[in-house]
């Protein structure tokens, strides 16, 4: 019994409370069996008291045998207990090992994951190590094809120079000869610039001259006309323009000439032709027609704004001298409508001075 014991408490697992319960089991039935023995043989001693010595003798030894066993069991109980604790001991020897086995186990698996990890990134980092190796050994052979076809181009470049050296001693001897003939070429320059201010002096005396003469014949002008028009206190001159109040000639909001205006107009073209008589062809002169109104608003179905006005005024006295035989290359018609005042209040008086015809003979 105690060796299967023992074979069951030497198992992989960890049997040490059946062991243990088992043996209890043993000693309690050892009792048992020692106190039914003694019970019985109580009974029998009770049933052979009367005269059996020797059945009592036989009880006697056969108690003795069983204090033999039972010390016997008794030794077996302190054995297995001894070995129960060394098991224990054992057993717990056994779990902090296991423990520590397990935390080594734990740490390995670990450390195996993480080198798992580092040789996938060792094998990505070898094919990208590879594919880089395989694109290096491609550029090399583009690049000592490019580097070959680089020297000869750099062949190509270094004859080219040499053409090019040859090119710029070349140039440099026609650029020396040119600089010659520049130094020469200015100095024609420097005497043709002489030549050409003496003709720019010669052409302003000229023209001032001719500008002299168109002042005299504007001052003719003037002088001819204030004579004629002397009577007219509705006709002015101011500065160089000889101006007509647009009463004179046209009735309100209109670009028809009456019939006074029309005399006065005849009587001006007569003069200016008698003038453009004696004025020489060469003398490029032309008479301008200014017209100009007031700054009120026209309400006029003919004309939408004073401009228009302005203009057609000064068109319609253009073609009247025309007909008067002034040539019409010597004319010239504009409108201003209100944008240039003589006055610029807002009086009756003001509005009578900005509605005008104004004749200025000038240049071309």
């Amino acid at each position: 019994m105690i060796g299967s014991r023992a074979r069951r408490l030497g198992g992989g697992q960890d049997n040490s409370w059946p062991g243990f319960v088992d043996a209890l089991s043993t000693l309690l039935l050892v009792i048992i069996f020692l106190l039914s023995m003694f019970v019985l043989a109580q009974f029998f001693l009770g049933q052979a008291l009367s005269g059996r010595e020797q059945a009592l003798s036989e009880l006697r030894a056969q108690v003795a045998e069983l204090g033999n066993l039972l010390r016997l069991e008794q030794q077996s109980n302190t054995a297995l207990r001894d070995s129960l604790s060394e098991l224990s001991a054992s057993l717990t020897a056994a779990n902090a090992d296991r423990d520590a086995l397990t935390a080594a186990l734990n740490d390995a698996q670990s450390q195996l994951s993480a080198s798992t990890l580092n040789l996938e990134a060792i094998t990505q980092a070898r094919n990208s190590f590879e594919e880089e190796l395989v694109d290096l050994r491609t550029r090399y052979r583009v690049s000592e094809a490019a580097l070959t076809e680089e020297r000869a181009i750099s062949e190509r470049a270094q004859a080219e120079v040499a053409s090019l050296r040859r090119s710029v001693t070349s140039l440099s001897e026609q650029l020396a000869r040119l600089e010659a003939a520049l130094e020469a070429s200015e100095e024609r320059d420097r005497r043709n610039q002489a030549v050409i201010v003496d003709l720019g002096r010669r052409l302003n005396r000229a023209l001032a001259s001719k500008v002299e003469e168109l002042v005299g014949y504007r001052s003719e002008f003037f002088g001819r006309l204030r004579e004629v028009l002397a009577d007219r206190p509705d006709i002015r001159i101011e500065g160089d323009r000889f101006v007509f109040d647009s009463e004179l000639l046209f009735t309100s909001a209109s670009a028809e000439l009456e019939a006074a205006g029309r005399a006065q107009l005849a009587a001006f073209a007569d003069t200016l032709n008698a003038i453009a008589a004696d004025i020489p062809d060469e003398v490029d002169w032309i008479l301008r027609v200014d017209g100009h109104t007031d700054r009120r608003p026209i309400r006029n179905a003919a004309y939408a704004t004073n401009w228009e006005l302005s203009a057609a005024r000064a068109i319609s006295v253009v073609n009247f001298l025309v007909q008067r035989g002034v040539p019409p290359e010597r004319l010239a018609a504009t409108g201003f409508g209100e944008f240039q005042p003589l006055d610029p209040t807002d009086t009756a008086a003001a509005y009578a001075r900005n509605r005008r015809i104004e004749f200025r003979l000038t240049q071309r």
